[in-house]
């Protein structure tokens, strides 16, 4: 029996930030498009539905991390993870998202049919079992670049050893009781730095092993200056002056650690010592690498500088040797006890989730391919995917790129074109991959399932809030790099000399 598709003219795959948001868009600027979003969770939220584990929030400040047609409405500027969920949520009720999503889907397949010139996405029901068929004109990846089933576990000498708890935080026990144990938390990223202090609070000790220190910085828990002009301004105005103001320092800050390292790094680490007791030992806070070669941890108000004060939290920066049967040996030979091991170590990159990509029954090799103005798929007709930013908050480059999908569906109504396709004709790939500018592990881990960076733009990522705002929101949709058929012959079509093709030379 041949499994009758449920059509639809936009496909979004996720309903997380990216896939709401996107969702949003469309329905605000493509009104007549008739769109679902299929997701394999039970309920919106995507990353912040999945992470539960103590103290979860975000890394980046809230007004520049919310969508820019509805900004953050709360003054904390490190948002905990349950309001981040309520806040995507809450937006996509406001705009009657929620009735479009599909829940409970997995997703194994997507094929582009040429002749039919549709995509056919198969999945299967998590709840019945029973397989899921879906069509659709443009489909729409907004899934992220991480595994959601599994996090990253290095493989530690001894780990079978340990008789304690041994926990990733991707997959936190609900009822796990932590009150007056002794815990070890590996690793230095932004979900260390956020547990560390949030376990510290009612465990008995917490240790923050590291092999290598990160950049932290800390910054204010509540917004100072929004209180005062919410007393004068009215609400919109006062979150959307919060908005602007943060993206224009986030953008300043990134701009000057990159100009002057050595100025910033100096910055950042004179913040460090100031918030420490004085003889305490810096070099568990003084990364070997320039701001920025890796993401910048934030925390609010100082909380792990406070915690580590406190003696409720001690720093090591060591190498394992191996677990044992009470905690971890180190190489230096000290041993670390523990009831409990958390392994703060990281996250498994994956592309498009567990989906496979065809074209025409033919495999795609994602990471073969390049990608054009860092949002369609190149070679690949009708597919784009919303990848935020890795060097600011992830929601700026989510939002415009969506926009951008926006401007490109209503060019091709408006021509009668029925499909787009970017080809790179010069060869402009590139051995490493949109990602390489970090050095972050789990980035290194996981560089050859993601798509390359190109020579020169568009196969070139500008990470740049500002040129592609620019680029996406304002140049031309036809630069004669982005191919399109019609839907009628090209005789009987319209407006012909109204399309004027724009090539950017712009190299970066």
């Amino acid at each position: 029996m041949v499994l009758k598709p449920l059509h639809f003219d936009v496909l979004i795959i996720g309903a997380g930030l990216s896939g709401i948001g996107a969702a949003c868009h469309l329905s605000r600027e493509c009104p007549t498009k008739r769109f679902a979003i299929l997701d394999r969770r039970e309920q919106i939220g995507g990353t912040w539905d999945l992470f539960r584990y103590p103290g979860i929030r975000s890394d980046s400040d809230m007004f520049s991390f919310g969508f820019d047609f509805r900004p953050w409405p709360g003054l904390k500027v490190l948002a905990d993870g349950p309001s981040i969920q309520k806040y995507i949520s809450d937006t996509a009720r406001e705009y009657a998202i929620s009735e479009h999503i599909h829940f409970n889907v997995e997703l194994s397949r997507a094929n582009r049919d040429s002749n039919k010139k549709l995509w056919i996405v198969d999945g299967i029901d998590l709840k019945t079992g029973e397989p899921r068929r879906y069509s659709c004109n443009f489909l729409i990846s907004c899934t992220g670049y991480y595994d959601h089933h599994q996090g990253y576990l290095p493989a530690i000498p001894g780990a079978e050893n340990f008789q304690g708890d041994y926990i990733h935080p991707q997959h936190w026990p609900r009822k796990l009781d932590y009150r007056d144990k002794t815990i070890v938390v590996i690793g230095s990223g932004a979900t260390a730095v956020t547990l560390v202090p949030t376990l510290a609070k009612d465990a008995r000790h917490v240790t923050m092993l590291q092999r290598s220190p990160s950049y932290i910085i800390s910054v204010p828990a509540f917004d100072k200056i929004s209180p005062v002009l919410l007393k004068l301004l009215p609400e919109s105005w006062v979150f959307k002056f919060a908005r602007w103001r943060n993206i224009k320092l986030q953008r300043w800050l990134f701009k000057i650690s990159k100009r002057w390292p050595n100025f910033t790094r100096k910055l950042f680490l004179r913040g460090v010592r100031k918030s420490l007791p004085t003889d305490f030992d810096m070099r568990h806070f003084t990364p070997n690498y320039n701001p920025w070669v890796q993401r910048v941890c934030a925390v609010p108000n100082d909380d792990l500088f406070k915690a580590i004060s406190s003696g409720s939290v001690s720093i090591e920066t060591e190498k394992i040797e191996t677990f044992t049967k009470n905690g971890i040996a180190l190489k230096s030979g000290r041993q670390l006890n523990a009831d409990i091991i958390i392994t703060a170590t990281g996250l498994n990159l994956k592309v498009l989730g567990d989906m496979e990509l065809s074209l025409d029954g033919n495999p795609i090799a994602v990471n073969q391919k390049l990608t054009y103005k860092a949002v369609l798929m190149e070679g690949v007709p009708n597919m784009s995917w919303v990848f935020g930013y890795t060097n600011a908050p992830w929601t700026l480059k989510a939002d415009i790129a969506a926009r951008y999908i926006c401007r490109l569906l209503n060019h091709m109504d408006k021509y009668e074109y029925d499909s787009c396709c970017a080809t790179d004709t010069e060869g402009c790939a590139e051995d490493f991959s949109v990602m390489s500018e970090l050095e972050s592990g789990y980035v290194k881990r996981g560089n050859k399932a993601l798509p390359r960076q190109g020579k020169k733009y568009p196969w070139r990522l500008l990470n740049n809030y500002e040129e592609d705002t620019k680029i996406l929101l304002s140049h031309p949709i036809e630069d004669g790099i982005l191919n399109f058929t019609s839907r009628v012959p090209r005789a009987l079509r319209s407006n012909e000399s109204e399309r004027k093709p724009h090539i950017v030379e712009k190299e970066t």
